[in-house]
């Protein structure tokens, strides 16, 4: 895994509860333009949260280690760590690191010449769980553990830490002043979450220590029981903070997986739970038979979905016969068969029951699906076919696939390096340019390629649309399993990511998946034709033509291979060599040849401009697929065949997308608040090793450039925040231009939640204020407490 791991972000609410900016907080609120979708988390003012109460809120593992600095850190580690330890910044609403003024005063920069100094003036009320005060001991342990000169500590990155010169104490106990020895722009990373000496003290601390507890704290929670058995994390309410207490007794967090949250949530054992396509749709319908009148199909007795729902009336029938039919066997079975049946369709029509008090919370998360498209060799190593390729796309169509169905907007997403909101966001997507079949054509041709060109392949290969769909995938398809497509070195690669394609965490994973889910089998695009079936005959006369052209001899030479091929297909032994007689070993002959044109598509040097694209087969991922097959509708107008791949989920990044074993993916990447840091080794130009073989970092589709990287390594040093941000805009320009990976859609976030539950649900490019999430009032109550105001 690489150092520079992907950084987890953290998360901060808006509106009501936003925290107010204070220095070093950020760009203004021009740059990046509006969020594409604002958090649905039903702010309410403190007041009208009552005191008390649990909340019981799903992830989907127990958690490795507590530690967010080693490589089996999870998104559960990042969200404990958000609720008990110190964040110094957090990311408000559009997705901004704003200092937190529960731990700092203030954080900014004091001197640029000739180092930069940040001093950190810390809240002086901030105390960890045992008493003493957060102070510069801690910085200066966790800038030891994190900067990468003590090998003996096991850490997952090092970014930006090992750019620090020195740590010391400022003017008085409250004030931390840090040197850099390199100028370093995404300096508000560094420090969040801040760990207490005791952890970081030591290799051995660092290392073990905090793997399954964490005995000194600073949120607004502490850390309590962490049961393996329920696979449950308790947070409870820290009595010694110091900012505003925790409404919430309890938060519990409760590891379930994604096809399982709808009946867990029926059940009554979560309160709160991200979930696929598949669980919001069963919600919405639960809602939806819930008004329909009483009687009526889809209310009262069996919903018309569900198991059993797709029966017909004549399959009902046969059942029926079979069941009490005079075949006392066959009548046992199909008996046993419909009341397993019957238990199920109960079941399901009890979870609807209960599915009807949840409300699906809905925004956009901070992570993008992108189609990537691997340019260290084939066709795609040419950049003239890789900006065709892109140049064929219809991005606000595919996005509409995902999206449009979820009532989210549906907007392509204009940058590699940010989303719509954060201030380094700009559509640089006119470096490439927009879908243009003429300008793909063009771009195809003037790198060679030409329909109807000659295509030389192995006698017996299947051509054209018959050879364009595989399935590899050892995991069946089917909905509801919450492998979302998100896929990530150091998070994916290891559980898994986005993309919850409609779910797609087909990525990133999520809640994604977004209908039309995808259908067994080939698209219309891709299934036989009666055209294809015309051009085999044309190919077979003109093979005949051939053969007689070229005499009796070598005509008799195909007749017995012919025969050779024909026998071992019926299971006898084949034959070594062409009529070889006992004892009379002889090579065996190089695999016939056969020729033909490429027809509609293109084809260059006897090859056929042909691309593996390698998508996840397992459920949850039927979004992602059902964009897989669009583009490669797309990519046939313009005479490119996608040969569509699916892999098991467990292989789909280790055995393809790192070992570089595809041509074109889908797999998303999470966006953050410092692209200059986290996204750098992302795009950055793979370099050969000197074993001959090439670190790409996670960079996957090899694809970079020199001018990339200095832009990147400019951005990084460049303290001035507005011309940092400028220099990642022209980073994100070049990047576009490259055509190594098109950004298509920002993947949607669903969340089911209790109606009553406020201040949490879809959070959107923020995060949860841990200490706001609660219960609403009762009317009641609320009415009681403005009595008392008064």
């Amino acid at each position: 895994m690489s150092q520079r791991r992907r950084r987890s972000l953290a998360f901060l609410t808006s509106g009501v509860l936003a925290l107010p900016l204070l220095a070093g907080c950020g760009g203004g609120e021009e740059e990046g333009g509006p969020v594409a979708a604002g958090q649905d988390i039903a702010v309410t003012s403190r007041d009208g949260v009552a005191d008390g109460g649990v909340v019981r809120w799903a992830v989907d593992t127990l958690p490795e280690t507590l530690n967010t600095f080693q490589a089996d850190a999870d998104a559960t580690t990042t969200r404990i760590a958000g609720a008990v330890l110190p964040q110094l910044f957090v990311l408000d609403a559009k997705g901004r690191p704003v200092a937190n003024p529960d731990y700092l005063e203030k954080a900014e920069i004091v001197a640029r010449e000739p180092k930069q100094v940040v001093l950190y003036k810390l809240n002086q009320q901030a105390v960890w769980s045992d008493g003493r005060e957060i102070g510069a001991a801690d910085f200066v342990a966790q800038w030891r553990a994190l900067n990468g000169k003590d090998s003996a500590y096991w850490t997952a990155r090092n970014a930006g830490y090992e750019r620090i010169e020195k740590i010391e104490r400022g003017k008085t106990d409250l004030e931390v002043k840090v040197t850099f020895a390199k100028p370093y722009t995404d300096w508000r990373s560094l420090f969040t979450p801040l760990y207490p000496k005791q952890v970081t003290g030591t290799p051995e601390a660092f290392n073990e220590g905090a793997r399954g507890a964490l005995k000194v704290t600073a949120g607004a929670f502490n850390l309590g029981a962490v049961d393996k058995k329920t696979a449950t994390v308790a947070l409870t309410r820290n009595a010694r903070w110091w900012g505003r207490p925790a409404k919430l007794d309890t938060l519990v967090l409760t590891a379930v997986p994604r096809a399982d949250r709808p009946a867990a949530l029926a059940a009554g054992k979560l309160d709160m739970a991200e979930v696929d396509r598949t669980g919001a749709d069963r919600i919405a319908l639960a809602h939806r038979d819930a008004k329909g009148a009483k009687g009526a199909e889809g209310a009262g007795g069996a919903p018309a979905h569900g198991p059993g729902a797709s029966v017909t009336a004549a399959q009902a029938t046969m059942s029926w016969a079979i069941a009490y039919g005079a075949d006392e066997g066959k009548a046992k079975e199909e008996q046993a068969s419909r009341a397993a049946n019957a238990e199920a369709a109960k079941k399901y029509a009890e979870e609807q029951n209960a599915l009807r008090t949840f409300a699906v919370r809905k925004s956009l998360e901070p992570a993008y699906t992108q189609l990537a498209m691997n340019g260290a060799s084939g066709p795609l190593a040419d950049e003239r076919v890789r900006r065709a390729v892109a140049r064929a796309l219809d991005r606000k169509a595919l996005a509409e696939i995902v999206l449009k169905p979820l009532g989210l907007p549906a907007k392509p997403v204009g940058s590699h390096l940010a989303l719509a909101g954060q201030p380094a966001y700009a559509d640089n997507s006119d470096a490439l340019g927009g879908q243009d079949t003429q300008a793909a054509q063009a771009l195809l041709a003037d790198a060679g390629w030409r329909r109807g060109g000659k295509i030389t392949e192995p006698s017996g290969a299947k051509a054209g649309p018959e050879a364009s769909s595989e399935d590899d995938g050892k995991t069946p398809s089917g909905p509801g399993t919450g492998n979302d497509g998100l896929y990530v070195v150091g998070q994916d690669d290891e559980r898994n990511g986005d993309e919850r394609a409609g779910d797609e965490r087909g990525g990133a994973g999520n809640p994604a998946d977004a209908r039309p889910a995808a259908r067994p089998g080939l698209s219309p695009a891709l299934a036989v034709t009666p055209l294809a079936v015309q051009q085999q005959a044309s190919l077979l006369a003109q093979a005949d033509v051939a053969r007689a052209a070229a005499g009796p001899d070598a005509a008799q030479d195909t007749a017995a291979a012919g025969t050779a091929t024909d026998t071992d297909a019926k299971g006898a032994p084949a034959r070594e060599g062409n009529g070889a007689g006992p004892g009379k070993a002889s090579a065996a002959p190089a695999p016939a040849k056969q020729a033909r044109t490429s027809g509609s598509m293109l084809a260059k040097d006897g090859k056929a401009l042909s691309l593996r694209f390698v998508l996840p087969s397992g459920p949850g991922s039927e979004s992602l697929r059902a964009v897989g097959e669009r583009i490669a509708q797309m990519l046939q107008k313009v005479g490119i065949q996608a040969e569509l791949k699916k892999v098991a989920d467990e292989s789909f990044f280790k055995d393809h997308i790192a070992s570089g074993q595809y041509d074109l993916a889908l797999y998303s990447w999470p966006a953050t608040a410092y692209p200059a840091t986290d996204a750098r080794p992302i795009f950055a130009k793979p370099e050969p090793a000197a074993d001959g073989s090439l670190l790409v970092e996670q960079n996957y589709t090899r694809v970079g450039t020199d001018h990339i990287d200095q832009l990147f390594d400019q951005a990084l040093g460049e303290l001035d925040e507005g011309a940092s941000r400028e220099l990642i805009r022209k980073a994100d320009a070049r990047i576009w231009a490259a055509a190594g990976s098109i950004p298509l859609y920002q993947r949607p976030e669903l969340v089911a939640v209790k109606p009553s539950l406020v201040n949490a649900g879809a959070f959107g490019l923020g995060a949860p204020r841990f200490q706001d999430i609660g219960w609403k009032k009762s009317p009641a109550a609320t009415e009681k407490n403005a009595k008392e105001k008064k």
